[in-house]
């Protein structure tokens, strides 16, 4: 039986959650270790357009706050900032898992899927 989860009268704060959890996988994604070379090279690319786009936001951002007031950087550096760091973070976590897998199914180990480099 699945489990019910209540309404959330913060999507902000889900969408801010979950931008931050390295282990939420995106609608669809499934796990590395079960996909095909075809289906990791896919989420491959998903995450590594996300990342890229992270990225972007950041700079921008930063860009931004060179203009702002002390006060009004300091309020971006203590919200929007970290948010959009962590978002960062789990694309490029999650990118990782993808490439390992992309390696191990192409034949060339390069690391295991929880990111740890093989000895």
């Amino acid at each position: 039986m699945r489990k019910v989860e209540p309404k959330r009268l913060r999507p902000d704060v889900d969408a801010a959650v979950r931008g931050g959890d390295w282990t939420q996988a995106m609608d669809g994604e499934g796990l590395p270790e079960n996909s095909t070379l075809e289906h990791a090279l896919y989420w491959r690319q998903i995450y590594t357009e996300i990342l890229d786009m992270e990225e972007k936001v950041l700079a921008r951002i930063r860009q931004l706050m060179v203009t702002q007031s002390a006060e009004g950087r300091r309020e971006v550096e203590l919200t929007n900032v970290p948010v959009v760091v962590a978002q960062a973070e789990r694309f490029r976590q999650r990118l990782s898992y993808w490439d390992a897998r992309v390696a191990q199914l192409d034949g060339h180990p390069r690391g295991h899927l929880d990111g740890q480099l093989d000895s």
